[in-house]
Formats: C-alpha cells, structure tokens, sequence
C-alpha cells in the first residue's frame, strides 16, 4: 500500500515544469523615427497591392521574377527544409508524452531440466524448446516538467525556423528587386551612352569636315576622336556590369546563366512613396526580429530542461507474456507471465555536471537576449539609414535635375560659339562631357532611390500596407 501510495504521490507531480517561465525582455522603442520629419505614420490604403509588395513599382517583368524566387531560389528551399526538419522534432519531442510499447519474440532450443517442458531426450539429458513471446511497456511521467520544456523548446525552434523561412524569402526577393532596379539604371545609362556615341560620331565627322576645309586644326580631330573613343568604352564597362546583374538575378531565381536573359527596355520603374511604420508594428513584422524573440523562447525551455536534472526520473515499466514448449499451448492461462512496477532514478554525484550544464543554458538564454536586443536596434537603423537617404536623395535629385538643364544650356551656347568661331572646340568638348555626366549623375540618383525605397520597404518587414491594419 506504502508503495502505492508513492506512485500516486509521484503521477500527481506530473505537469508541474520547473524552471523559469518565459517573459518578453524590454526593448527600448523610439516614439517615431529620427529621419522621418515629412514622412507619417502609415494609414490604411485598400487599392494600393498588399501581399506582393514589389508590385509597387508598376514593372511586370519584375513581378514575374520575383513571383519565381519562392519556388526556385535554392537559399529558400533550403530554409523550406529546415522549417520541415523543425516540425518533425517537434513532433519527437511530443511524443515523448506517450509510453512507448514493444513487442518481441524470441525461441530456445537448450539442453537440460526444464519443469513442464521437458522435450526429446539425447544422451540422457531433456532437449526442451521454448517459445517466448512478450510486450512491454514503459511510460516516464513529465513530473518535473523536463519533456514539457523540451516541447517548448522544440515549438519555439519550429516557429524560429518558420521565421527564417520568411526572413530567406524577403531577402531574396529584397536582393532580386534591388539587382533588378540596378540593370534597369543600367540599361538607361546604355541608352543614353548610345545617343551620346552617336552625336559624338556626328560631331567628329564635322571636324574633319572643318579640318579639310581648312577651319579647324588637327588638334580638334584627335580630341573629337579621343572623346568618342572614351564614350565607346563607357559604353562596353557597362555591358559588363549589366551580365553581372543579369546572372545575379538567374542565381535568385534559381537558373543557370546561360539558360536565362533579361531582354533591354526603355523606362524606369516607378518610384513610390512610401509612409513609415510605427515601430511596435516593426517589432511585429520582421521575420528576423521573429526568430531571435522565438530563440530566446527555445533558450529559456533549456534552462527548465537542465534544471530538471536535478530531480529523480520515475519510470513505470509493464511486462506480458507467454512460455511454451507447444504452440497449441502457448497462449493458455498457466503458461502466461506478467510483471508491474516503478523504476525511481536519482543522480547522486556527477562532479557538478548538472550545475554546469544549468549554467550554461542560462549563458545561453542572456546571449539569446542580448542577440534580439542588437537585432532590433540594427532593425530600427536600417529603417532610419533608408528614411535619411531617400529624403536626402530628393533632395540631391532636384538640384542634380537643375544642374543637368544648366548643362546643356551651356552646350548649347558653346555649340553656337564654335560655329561662330568665337571659340574653339575644346570648349565645346568640355561642354558636351559635364552635359553627359550631369545625365549620368541623374540616373545614379534615381538608382540609389529606387534600392532605398525597396530596402526600407523590406526593412519594414515587407508590405508596409498592412503595418497600419
């Protein structure tokens, strides 16, 4: 009855976890963002595209891109993986809840005395043959609570791994997006170089009409020559930097280079505007920001899983089976066996392992801590590194916009000297390059605005729509 009682005493523990309880860490949040000044905060807009943020821009060749990126980038199976991986762990882990039950089978041929069994006799001793099958089960009740912290555990790593998930394919989709605005400015500026090559050609030949007519020198040939020349190989630097975009993007979507082209086209994506997010919506949505608070969660279970070590392991352990010699006779009451009882196992010395592991998994936990407290401050920097750059960026686009008509009013002006003879053609040369580089500084602009624009936006989390729902 004692030991009933006991058993009784010891399954009425069952669900009582030891450890400490998770708590969400402080995190210091700012009220608004440093940089935002004209910006406000996001409001509900119902006909703007929600779910595939990139859609902003208005370009279909890149949403059809970016629609490839979950299904073929290789970064984001593999990440698909993990999170598969995760789910079954955690299904190993819940398992541990239930007994586990085992059955076997097992036959004996001996020589000797066997009461009830005795068999054929060889050399005057008993031959007997046994047949012995069995069940067993065994069942350790979660007294301390150590399989429900390795539940949580497992739980908080799955849905860390759900996080990263996410966080593979923004960023993808994020480095897709951004590579695709760059051979975009690039395809602009081969344009651009292309009718610049073509007015530099037109401007030589009438040098050397000049020249053979016995206006100009010698001199404003080879420096005609010498600037469109420059502007060809302008023009072949920038072929290179468009392969190089264009392989990228293949990578991302998970093709072989030379199976995949992006054919040359006239305009740019357009530039949205795009309202902040009020950063405990920020908190919510970055899939980084997700993982390293699911981390912390998996961090504080192990500190409950090592402390439960400290405590006795009850083990409840059944057995039922049969021994015969006849199979007729096998399955009948008299042959049958059966055993019950509990196992209790305690730890009585191990050289202060236990301690250690316990303090180690506390390490852990405030490394975890301190992990999610850097990555929402680099979060909140990023945002604000892309709020001050595309407010910055306007700026300087606007006085590059001014600067660009400035420029070729000068070339105008110079143009109309030389064919005056009031100057010579090295001003118009001199005209004609800060023309070209003013054009050039526009588009470098513009580029630098659409990948901050798409780098905020995927800062936020993605589908800043929704922050304001």
């Amino acid at each position: 009855m004692k030991t009933h009682a006991i058993l009784f005493s010891l399954l009425m523990l069952t669900g009582c976890m030891v450890g400490p309880d998770y708590h969400k860490p402080d995190v210091t949040t700012p009220a608004a963002y440093k940089e935002a000044k004209d910006w406000k905060t996001a409001e509900p807009r119902d006909e703007a595209p929600r779910g595939n943020w990139w859609e902003i821009y208005g370009d279909a060749d890149l949403n059809a891109l970016v629609s490839q990126v979950e299904i073929s980038n290789q970064n984001v199976l593999a990440a698909a993986a993990s999170y598969r991986q995760a789910q079954a762990l955690l299904g190993v882990a819940q398992a541990s809840y239930f007994p586990t039950v085992t059955g076997a089978i097992s036959g004996t041929r001996a020589k000797g005395t066997s009461p009830g069994n005795a068999g054929i006799v060889q050399n005057g001793a008993p031959i007997s043959n046994v047949v012995r099958p069995t069940l067993s089960a065994s069942w350790e009740p979660d007294i301390w609570g150590q399989i429900g912290r390795n539940v949580e555990a497992s739980k908080a790593s799955s849905q860390a791994s759900s996080a990263d998930l996410g966080n593979a394919l923004l960023s993808a989709q994020a480095t897709l997006v951004q590579t695709y605005f760059q051979l975009r400015v690039n395809d602009a500026e081969q344009e651009l170089l292309g009718q610049t090559i073509s007015a530099y050609a037109r401007s030589l030949q009438i040098t050397k009409n000049l020249n053979e007519a016995g206006v100009d020198s010698s001199l404003d040939v080879a420096q005609a020559e010498t600037q469109l020349e420059t502007t060809q190989a302008q023009a072949i630097d920038l072929r290179v930097q468009r392969s190089q975009f264009e392989h990228a993007i293949a990578m991302l979507v998970g093709k072989a280079p030379a199976d995949f082209q992006i054919n040359p086209t006239n305009g740019l994506p357009t530039l949205p505007s795009v309202p902040s997010a009020l950063p405990s919506a920020l908190l919510e949505r970055r899939p980084d920001i997700a993982a390293a608070e699911r981390h912390m969660v998996q961090a504080n279970a192990q500190v409950g899983v090592a402390q439960a070590a400290f405590f006795p392991a009850l083990t409840l352990n059944a057995t039922r089976g049969y021994q015969s010699s006849s199979l007729s006779q096998l399955l009948t009451t008299p042959n049958s066996f059966w055993s019950i009882g509990p196992t209790i196992a305690l730890t009585i010395f191990n050289g202060g392992a236990f301690s250690a592991q316990k303090q180690a998994a506390i390490a852990a936990y405030d490394n975890s801590v301190a992990s999610y407290r850097q990555t929402v401050l680099a979060a909140f920097q990023e945002v604000e590194d892309n709020l001050a750059a595309l407010h910055h960026l306007a700026d300087e686009a606007a006085v590059q916009q001014a600067a660009e008509k400035s420029a070729s009013k000068a070339l105008a002006l110079a143009e109309n000297q030389y064919q005056a003879g009031t100057v010579s053609y090295l001003n118009v040369i001199t005209a004609q390059e800060t023309e070209l580089n003013a054009k050039i500084s526009n588009l470098t602009i513009t580029s630098r605005r659409l990948v901050a624009n798409a780098t905020l936006i995927t800062a936020l989390g993605g589908d800043w729509q929704k922050v304001a729902k």
